[in-house]
């Protein structure tokens, strides 16, 4: 073997990889690569010298190894395609020498068609010197120890009764990957509804610092209790503003929020009033920046004060939409490679907040966070019907969404929405071609793995920016909804290919409101059959209202209501805010690859 042990040093030897022969293994600064060899090219060095006749070349990158083996001595195993025209001396002397010192390189793999599915690859080296073996052995692991991003402690909730009832299973399943790449995991299997959430709030922060992540075995909503538990006892940032708050000059018409030729939409100071919050609300929502961002404490102890853990979700829920859109792919093993690997984004959130109904009211603000969507109408009343029908699993929501669709019920809300300056999306210049339909169409730029949208208002983790500039303008819509939708991410799943929004991105720093105006249950139905297609455009119709927004408050002013589905999680507000918090949650994944 040449090379030396320096750190930066070009490593390569002859090996014999399992079921493909000889091969040339390089190692350098960024990986391993290993090319195929005649058994000429071996002749005096201890392999086997056995030829694969193949002139390809493989790496993969120590960014892609989650761990290296020592197997000992034991068997190797000749090549997949046979030995074709090999020497019969050859022949004769795989059938004799089987044997030699062995490590396995483990690592995963992708296709050209699927590149978001990692599947596990392992690769095994063999020589017939030990010391040999044991030496790249230590240069690998040395390498691989200078991934520093990687984890090696976990708190692991286990969801069992998640959609299938499958998260049990599942987690037994990677635990074995993560077992492998040597990463300690203290696993918690939630006994009861709100476990997750309780165990969160109440964790010390010391112990909470022993942990490099939180990781979250089942479904949007299971995520959605880990995360407000996590959240709620330790976040301080200023609130949205009420319905209630003074908007003097907002521009109001019924049904809709597109002003006619000529009007305007004036600006509106935003006062540091909130005549409905209690003493200790408003003390939280003072901590304000001089450039108007919003930051925690600065208590050292404070896990916002510097690094916050990564949190990281291992699909095994109904719907999975988070784990599409942060990692392509509703994949156990793949979300355990990302988390595994290191791998790291940040996603915005959004801040929900349930509102006092008069001053006099004894119930304070309550507050929650979503991470993918909330949803009034039609999303709330699935949600909350399909609570009886928890039996069906995951096809409870094919069931009750049909129900919900016949009964076809709209809601009376008022909704007031910040209007974001630099958003593109807006429904102000449409153009009747059809009925229905207008000739609105924009640029769709899809986030995705290094994606140059977010990247472009990437937050550093270290400061939580909320909705609170000086001065905002602000636009009202009033009237009867179908369903209200604001959606953190794009939402996509395997019901809605493209999700709600379809250039909707992770760390944009907006909320994408979705007004569903009251309409006949054909024009209904047209928009829900374009959210099932690839390609479809839900949104490109009159009866519906898109914005981009950091902010938005609601209003319900009807006899009846629905609830909001929060992640899935039911969340029952007569009056409610909601803002956007950009780049809050570090997540174990690397965004999808397109």
């Amino acid at each position: 073997m040449d090379g030396s042990n320096c750190e930066l040093s070009v490593m390569s030897g002859c090996f014999y990889l399992d079921h493909v022969g000889d091969v040339l293994l390089t190692r350098n600064q960024h990986g391993l690569s290993w090319k195929c060899l005649d058994s000429s090219d071996c002749e005096g060095t201890t392999c086997l010298g056995i030829g694969s006749w193949e002139n390809t070349e493989t790496e993969i990158k120590f960014s892609d190894i989650y761990a290296v083996e020592f197997d000992s001595y034991g068997l190797v195993h000749s090549p997949k395609s046979g030995l074709g025209h090999a020497k019969e001396c050859f022949r004769k002397r795989l059938l004799t020498i089987q044997q030699m010192y062995r490590f396995t390189v483990h690592g995963f793999q992708t296709s050209p068609k699927e590149p978001c599915l990692w599947k596990l690859a392992a690769f095994t080296f063999g020589h017939m010197d030990l010391q040999t073996c044991q030496s790249w052995m230590d240069q690998l692991n040395y390498s691989l120890i200078k991934e520093v991003e990687r984890p090696r402690n976990l708190l692991v909730f286990v969801h069992p009764k998640s959609g299938k009832a499958s998260g049990l299973k599942i987690w037994e399943t990677v635990s074995k990957i993560f077992m492998r790449a040597k990463v300690n995991t203290k696993v918690i299997v939630t006994e009861r509804a709100g476990h997750a959430f309780d165990v969160m709030a109440s964790i010390q922060n010391k112990e909470l610092h022993s942990y490099d992540g939180i990781i979250a075995v089942g479904g949007d909503g299971f995520f959605n209790e880990v995360l407000n538990g996590y959240l709620l006892s330790r976040l301080k940032v200023p609130l949205p503003p009420s319905p209630s708050d003074s908007f003097t000059t907002v521009q109001s018409r019924a049904s809709s929020s597109v002003p006619e030729s000529g009007d305007a939409v004036h600006e509106s100071d935003q006062k540091e009033h909130f005549p409905l919050l209690h003493d200790s609300v408003q003390e939280v929502m003072n901590f304000r920046t001089v450039n108007g961002s919003c930051q925690g404490t600065e208590d050292p102890d404070h896990p916002f004060s510097g690094e916050r853990p990564r949190f990281g979700l291992i699909p095994a829920g109904s719907t999975d939409a988070i784990v599409i859109c942060t990692t392509g792919a509703r994949d156990p093993v793949t979300s355990a490679l990302h988390i595994i690997l290191g791998r790291k984004i940040f996603l915005d959130a959004m801040q929900v907040v349930r509102w006092k109904t008069t001053p006099t009211s004894a119930i304070e603000p309550f507050i929650r966070y979503a991470a993918s969507f909330a949803g009034y109408g039609f999303y709330g009343d699935v949600v909350s019907e399909s609570e009886k029908y928890r039996w069906m699993g995951p096809k409870r929501y094919d069931y009750v969404g049909t129900k919900v669709f016949l009964k076809h019920r709209s809601y009376e809300a008022e909704v007031m929405f910040e209007e974001a300056e630099n958003a593109k999306a807006s429904p102000l210049t449409r153009s009747k071609t059809w009925p229905f339909r207008s000739t609105t169409r924009s640029e769709k730029i899809q986030c995705r793995a290094k994606c140059s949208v977010c990247s472009s208002k990437a937050e550093d983790g270290n400061s939580i920016r909320a909705s609170c500039p000086e001065k905002t303008r602000w636009c009202r819509t009033r009237g009867r909804f179908l369903s209200i939708g604001a959606a953190v991410m794009s939402n996509r799943n395997e019901r809605a290919p493209d999700g709600l929004v379809v250039d909707a991105h992770l760390s944009d720093g907006f909320l994408h409101l979705i007004l569903i105006k009251d309409c006949s249950r054909p024009k209904y139905l047209w928009h829900l059959t374009e959210l099932a297609k690839k390609g479809g455009e839900p949104l490109n119709f009159e009866f519906v209202e898109y914005h981009k927004t950091r902010a938005f408050t609601f209003t319900s002013i009807g006899e009846a209501e629905s609830v909001w589905n929060l992640d899935g999680e039911i969340f029952e507000a007569h009056h409610l805010s909601a803002q956007v918090l950009r780049g809050l949650i570090p997540l174990f994944a690397s965004g999808p690859e397109v």
